[in-house]
C-alpha cells in the first residue's frame, strides 16, 4: 500500500533529522573539522541517504550556523570567528544559568542513576589520553543538565549551542588542556542536590569563564578525517 502524503512527509523529516544528527555528532566529536568540505555525494554514500534529504539537512544546519554554504563552492563545516567564540560563551553563560535555575534537587534525584553513570564515564575518560573521548564525555555533562531541566526550548537552543561550541574548541582551544574538568562538574551536581542554586550557578559561571580563558587565536588544527570515516557508525 502506497504511503500517504503525510506519511511521506514524516519519513522525509525523520531522514533529514537523522542526517542532521549524524553531521552534528561528527562536529561535536571533532570528527569533522572547521572548514572541512561537506561533499553531498560522500554524505549520501556514507549515510545511505537520499541526496535531496542531504541537501535539506545541510540547509538547516546552515541556518543554525553549524554549516556554511557558499555559491559555487558548496557546503563546509562552519569556521566561527574569534568574536563568535566570545558571543557563544556569553550565550552559554545566560542559557546554562537558566538551565540550572530550572533544576531542583528532586530533578537530580529522579535522574540520579543517569547522573552517576555519566560521572563514572567522565572520570574513566579523563583518566585516559583519548582527547576526542574526553571532549565528548565532558560536553555530554552540559547536555545532560539541559535534558534534566525539562525545558524543551532551552534544550533545543542548547543542543545547537553546544555543537557550535565544539567548533570553537576545535579552532581556538590549546591542545594541552581539557575542555572541562570533571571535579568542577561534580561540584555543580553536589550544589544542585543540596538545593543550592546560587552555588551551582556561581560554579557554572566560573567553570565557563575558565573554559573561555583556555581559548587562543590562531591555534593549530588537527588533520582532517576523511568524510566517510568521520561519519562511520553514526
Amino acid at each position: 500500500m502506497p504511503l500517504s502524503n503525510s506519511a511521506k512527509k514524516t519519513v522525509k523529516e525523520q531522514e533529514v533529522q537523522r542526517i542532521m544528527d549524524a553531521l552534528s555528532a561528527s562536529v561535536a566529536q571533532h570528527r569533522l573539522k572547521p572548514g572541512q568540505r561537506l561533499v553531498e555525494a560522500q554524505i549520501v554514500e556514507a549515510l545511505n541517504a537520499n541526496r535531496n534529504h542531504v541537501q535539506t539537512a545541510l540547509q538547516r544546519l546552515a541556518m543554525r550556523r553549524i554549516v556554511s554554504i557558499e555559491p559555487n563552492k558548496g557546503a563546509s563545516v562552519a569556521q566561527p570567528t574569534a568574536q563568535e567564540a566570545r558571543d557563544i560563551f556569553a550565550a552559554r553563560r545566560a542559557i546554562e544559568r537558566g538551565i540550572l535555575e530550572n533544576i531542583s534537587a528532586q530533578h537530580i534525584n529522579d535522574r540520579l542513576a543517569d547522573v552517576e553513570a555519566h560521572m563514572r564515564s567522565e572520570r574513566q575518560a579523563t583518566a585516559g589520553s583519548d582527547r576526542r573521548t574526553i571532549v565528548a564525555r565532558l560536553s555530554e555533562f552540559h547536555l545532560l543538565l539541559a535534558d534534566i531541566c525539562g525545558n524543551t526550548v532551552f534544550k533545543e537552543m542548547f543542543d545547537t549551542l553546544m555543537v557550535r561550541s565544539s567548533l570553537i574548541v576545535a579552532l581556538y582551544q590549546r591542545n594541552d588542556v581539557p575542555s572541562c574538568a570533571s571535579d568542577e562538574h561534580q561540584d555543580i551536581i553536589d550544589a544542585l542536590l543540596a538545593g543550592d542554586h546560587s552555588t551551582a550557578i556561581d560554579a557554572m559561571i566560573e567553570h565557563l569563564n575558565e573554559l573561555e580563558s583556555q581559548l587562543v587565536l590562531n591555534d593549530g588544527q588537527d588533520a582532517e578525517l576523511d568524510l566517510a570515516d568521520a561519519l562511520q557508525g553514526l
